[in-house]
């Protein structure tokens, strides 16, 4: 709205990608918090509540907390973007078609969950990560359509290594497939999911919105792709909502995600990392999903393979919950790596 606005009455403040995605922040994390208290009010009459698996460490407090918050902080994003991006954008398009796929899966696993009170019903790991390799592939095929490049870039190199073609479609499909079942597995104590991925909306908003720009992207060594820095007016979006949802989420949290929160975040990561031409970047990026996830490959490979555990319980987090500390420790640590791994990783930009 405000984009066309700026074409139409010649206001050129509005045209401005940093002004509307200041603005589209400050939408969606006033619209949180409003509408938030509204849905804990609704969800605690109607115990809408998460869950909890009987296999990991007991968390009795959390039983009667409600779900699906996710759902609150997307909407107020989608609201955000509606008023400040450009909406004849491909790659808008293709932002928005990720968000609401893959939060619609995560809408179906949790209501079913819900509706049972039983965190192991819901969508079945197979139906489930075939919807998500769905919404992937959808994705994928807009920005193949698009005529998005399909080269191959890994950090510290200033030029692609080989061009992808066609094969970019399975490797993109297996990027978000990857990144949203991450951010899932990650998604087990009070924030510990949220903050992190803050932090890595805010690097990938900051590489896209290099990429789109001629000047910036020249000076940095980096790829030139017309058009993807108006993505960043939706990463910070979507970053505003996450911390509206953060006030209600902290310890001791108010309200969860779910995978309607979750699986959104994740996808829309990988589809960030995407377009920075970032993929392999995004290792370090987004480094405590990584560490969550494998955590888990080690602990069941072990197991299967020797019969013994490596850790006292995967993901990791539980782990350190059954050595005795203290879940806010837990969580604070696990934001300072994520925060210096994504320092680390926007520095790398120089070494190119």
């Amino acid at each position: 709205m405000l984009y066309e606005l700026s074409q139409l009455l010649d206001i050129n403040l509005f045209g401005y990608i940093s002004v509307r995605a200041g603005l589209a922040f400050m939408v969606a994390f006033i619209l949180t918090l409003f509408v938030m208290p509204k849905y804990l009010a609704w969800a605690l009459s109607k115990n809408a509540n998460q869950p909890i698996s009987k296999y990991v460490p007991a968390h009795e407090g959390k039983r009667h907390t409600p779900t699906m918050g996710g759902a609150i902080f997307l909407g107020a994003t989608l609201i955000a973007a509606l008023l400040t991006v450009d909406l004849t954008n491909p790659y808008i398009i293709g932002g928005i078609i990720t968000l609401v796929g893959f939060s619609l899966v995560g809408f179906k696993d949790d209501l079913g969950k819900v509706l049972s009170g039983d965190n192991l019903e819901g969508l079945t790991p197979r139906g489930k990560m075939f919807l998500q390799a769905l919404v992937a592939t959808l994705a994928t095929g807009i920005l193949i359509y698009s005529g998005f490049p399909t080269e191959f870039y890994v950090p510290f190199l200033k030029t692609p290594l080989f061009d992808l073609g066609y094969a970019a479609i399975p490797f993109w499909v297996l990027v978000f497939l990857a990144t949203t079942n991450a951010v899932n597995l990650t998604d087990g104590l009070d924030g510990l999911a949220t903050v992190p991925s803050v932090i890595a909306l805010f690097t990938l908003g900051v590489i896209v919105y290099v990429t789109g720009h001629a000047i910036f992207s020249s000076y940095l060594l980096i790829p030139n792709i017309k058009g993807v820095g108006e993505v960043m007016i939706l990463a910070a979006a979507l970053s505003g909502g996450l911390l509206g949802f953060l006030w209600y989420n902290a310890y001791p949290a108010e309200v969860f995600m779910g995978d309607t929160g979750s699986l959104a975040i994740g996808g829309f990561i990988a589809y960030l990392a995407i377009l920075g031409k970032s993929e392999v970047l995004l290792i370090l990026i987004g480094i405590i999903f990584v560490i969550e996830t494998l955590s888990v490959i080690l602990q069941v490979g072990s197991y299967k393979l020797r019969g013994e555990r490596i850790f006292l319980m995967a993901p990791i987090h539980h782990h350190f919950e059954l050595k005795k500390w203290a879940e806010n420790k837990i969580i604070v640590r696990f934001w300072m790596i994520a925060f210096i791994a994504n320092i680390l990783a926007l520095i790398s930009f120089k070494f190119r």
